[in-house]
């Protein structure tokens, strides 16, 4: 029986990215065939997991003092899977070791001595992975493109989509309700995230609102918020912060169109999950977002405005003329990103290294 280390304490954070990854990553483990593996989560709350799963898994509760080298993990593991590229914990001994990579964000993020310090760490995990997966293609070559890349085995792995089940409970709705028309973005209030060109927009499309769901408490969504008083939109944009899924999943189900203006995406799942309810998807064309949306999304090659109303008020035509079609589309498309799927390709790597 092969020995497997999952680290997963970012589970920590569940409604976070990373978070989000090795929940779902996690669970998708579970739905295959692990008679030929023994699997050890890492976690804060190991109760949970094992209340969840069972016997299912091996369960190794998290210490932050492990992110320290004395003190970390010393099984010599058959196969350490570092879930992201961000992440502190290591194994102890040279073991082999599969690094998954969603961005490489870091390389524009920050001041130029956290970049400094972030690139020198990555590039560890690069120089002792035994081999690398990649959550699309643009985050392959995006790494190659900044990076000497070791030549190991390298694979692309796409996530799968997190909503599966689009029914809201009877009669629920969440605290902030629109009282007209509106389109929906999600994530955290980044510049990264471009959500103040959503704002600009909207001053050229006064017959919508505007829900911005997300962690916004940051230095970025303070200008937003100033933004929106100096623009007299108060009444047009709503913040409800950070959502639960029935919230998320009202406003997917109900927004007219759900807008991805990201600068930057390694995936991207927002906008999958608003395929899954047949919606309209507006997206940024760069990075991994044509990857993800497909041919049948709408896209943005800059942000001025005006150009952007243009673009949401023709797609919306073209959408409405079509929509059946559309709507088709997008629910096959959302149900072809499938978290099983995903899961058994993993384990297929995890073979491959074993092996």
């Amino acid at each position: 029986m092969k020995e497997i280390f999952l680290e997963s304490h970012n589970l920590k954070n569940p409604f976070s990215g990373f978070g989000q990854f090795n929940l779902h990553l996690i669970r998708g483990l579970s739905q295959n065939d692990l008679s030929h593996l023994n699997i050890t989560l890492h976690a804060k709350d190991t109760g949970v997991l094992q209340k969840e799963y069972g016997s299912t898994f091996i369960y190794k509760k998290y210490k932050s003092l492990t992110r320290h080298k004395p003190f970390r993990i010393k099984k010599k593991y058959d196969l350490w899977h570092c879930l992201n590229q961000n992440i502190k914990v290591e194994p102890f001994y040279n073991i082999p070791y599969l690094l998954t990579v969603h961005d490489i964000h870091f390389i524009t993020e920050g001041s130029d001595g956290l970049q400094q310090k972030l690139r020198a760490q990555f590039n560890k995990k690069l120089q002792r992975a035994t081999a690398i997966t990649y959550i699309s293609e643009f985050a392959k070559k995006d790494t190659h493109k900044h990076f000497e890349v070791p030549n190991v085995p390298e694979f692309v792995i796409y996530n799968g989509n997190t909503i599966t089940d689009v029914s809201v409970p009877e009669n629920f709705a969440p605290k902030k309700t629109p009282s007209a028309p509106f389109l929906f973005s999600i994530g955290d209030f980044s510049e990264r995230k471009n959500f103040i060109s959503l704002v600009e927009m909207l001053r050229h499309l006064p017959h919508h609102q505007l829900v911005l769901a997300g962690n916004n408490q940051s230095v970025y969504a303070d200008t937003l918020r100033n933004l929106v008083e100096t623009y007299q939109l108060t009444n047009r944009v709503i913040l409800p912060g950070k959502i639960g899924d029935d919230e998320k999943k009202y406003y997917l189900k109900n927004c007219e169109a759900f807008l991805f203006p990201s600068l930057r995406e390694g995936f991207g799942i927002p906008p999958i999950e608003a395929m899954r309810f047949g919606k309209p998807v507006f997206l940024s064309n760069n990075t991994s977002l044509p990857e993800i949306g497909g041919a049948q999304s709408f896209y943005w090659d800059h942000y001025d405005p005006e150009y952007m109303a243009t673009i949401f008020k023709e797609g919306m035509e073209t959408y409405f003329a079509h929509q059946t079609e559309y709507e088709e589309w997008y629910i096959a498309r959302a149900k072809s990103f499938n978290w099983k799927t995903t899961a058994k390709q993993y384990l297929d790597v995890y073979n491959t290294i074993l092996q």
